[in-house]
């Protein structure tokens, strides 16, 4: 996405403080993402489970069933589910979406497996070598028959040096693994790999890690296959950290350019997080779950829309519809990953004709703009796509499933 705001190099800069056009951080300071002798954290973005700090103690809004956001996240759409449904938790993401018809496309996390039939590795960490990609020692970290990321193997194979994510792999068959992001029409540089060792967690009683992003920071598979293109449906939804945001553009998992340049409205459909005003927002100051579908962070379709409230959950779950072809229909829904369903803050039309019909592209990204946009910062833990409009039903037996784990 196109922001005019950012240069370069102050992309790079370790430590956000106020941005152009009034978009400031709303929590934490930001390390530089990049290797570091000592392994530094952030003092803002580590979160775990029962109220778990990061290394300058610091603790995420809430414990146990987590912070409530000001007047709730309920909108036009009213919570979903209903119809005597029976949400299954003990089904994992992509299980429950591709018994509903529309199985994942992409699936990302270095917390846990997200599909009983993936056998791969989660992710693989770079051990020295450059911040940018290259060099190093590579170790691949994979799950234990709880499905939970191997932590330990990740600080045995770190130690006390610097250490990055180098790749984060896909769990949907599609091979569309996630490596640093090649530049673009915003950032004209690669990206950055984040620090491996800057959002350490304790879920579901596992010692695990997040994938924390700042400023030069960003992954993306610009040649992902089996994703929705042109205006056909997709589902895709992320977890973060709901006190860890700012206004910078874009903190963004989901579908985007293949060419990493804004191609213009209708080209990018993804899940956002953060507080961002420069095109659209919801009621307050944020942080917002928002859909970013290029030239546009959209709350809902008019701006602003007040029934998208701000979001301060300690982990949040975000969800971005777009239905099939010719509907002219996209849906956005939000829960707190600790406990209870989901609700709807927007289901209805594109904003404009220029976002109907879509023309999606394809590309996956995670912590960056469709055009390279880096200035965003947010911490990530678990996100899957489809190439199918899911159910209600489905969606919130997803929803009960992150809350199996999230929410112990």
């Amino acid at each position: 996405m196109r922001t005019r705001i950012f240069a370069n190099e102050l992309l790079l800069v370790a430590t956000l403080g106020t941005c152009s056009w009034g978009c400031t951080v709303t929590s934490g300071s930001a390390d530089s993402g990049s290797p570091s002798s000592g392994g530094a954290t952030s003092s803002g973005g580590a979160v775990g489970n029962g109220g778990a700090t990061d290394s300058g103690g610091s603790s995420a809004a809430g414990s146990g069933g987590g912070a409530t956001d000001s007047g709730g996240t309920s909108g036009s759409g009213g919570t979903t589910g209903g119809g005597g449904s029976t949400a299954d938790s003990s089904k994992l993401p992509c299980d429950v979406y591709a018994d509903d018809g529309g199985p994942c496309v992409a699936a990302h996390s270095t917390v846990r497996r997200l599909s009983s039939k993936y056998t791969g590795k989660l992710y693989q960490v770079r051990v020295g070598g450059s911040k940018s990609g290259t060099g190093g020692a590579t170790t691949e970290i994979g799950f234990g028959t709880d499905g939970f990321a191997d932590g330990a193997a990740q600080d045995t194979a770190c130690g006390d040096g610097a250490c990055t994510i180098s790749i984060i792999y896909d769990q949907s068959g599609k091979g569309n693994d996630l490596a640093f992001a090649p530049a673009g029409g915003q950032k004209t540089t690669p990206d950055y790999e984040a620090n491996a060792k800057a959002l350490p967690a304790t879920i579901a009683g596992h010692s695990v890690y997040g994938v924390h992003i700042v400023p030069g920071i960003g992954y993306r598979n610009n040649k992902a296959v089996g994703t929705a293109t042109g205006d056909n449906a997709e589902t895709l939804y992320m977890i973060v950290n709901g006190t860890f945001s700012n206004g910078g553009c874009c903190f963004d998992y989901g579908n985007a350019e293949t060419n990493s340049r804004d191609n213009g409205e209708g080209t990018m459909e993804a899940v956002y997080f953060g507080t961002c005003t420069i095109w659209g927002k919801g009621s307050g100051s944020g942080p917002w779950v928002m859909g970013d579908l290029e030239n546009g962070l959209w709350a809902g379709n008019t701006s602003p829309f007040d029934a998208n409230t701000p979001v301060t959950y300690k982990y949040v779950t975000g969800l971005v519809k777009g239905d099939v072809a010719g509907k002219n229909h996209w849906a956005i829904k939000v829960g707190n990953a600790q406990s209870g369903g989901l609700t709807k803050p927007f289901d209805g039309t594109r904003p404009s004709s220029r976002y109907n019909p879509m023309r999606k592209e394809g590309a996956i990204i995670l912590g960056t703009g469709g055009d390279n946009s880096n200035g965003d910062q947010g911490n990530f833990f678990e996100g899957v796509m489809t190439a199918s409009y899911s159910s209600d039903n489905a969606d919130d037996a997803v929803q009960a499933n992150i809350v199996s784990v999230y929410g112990q």
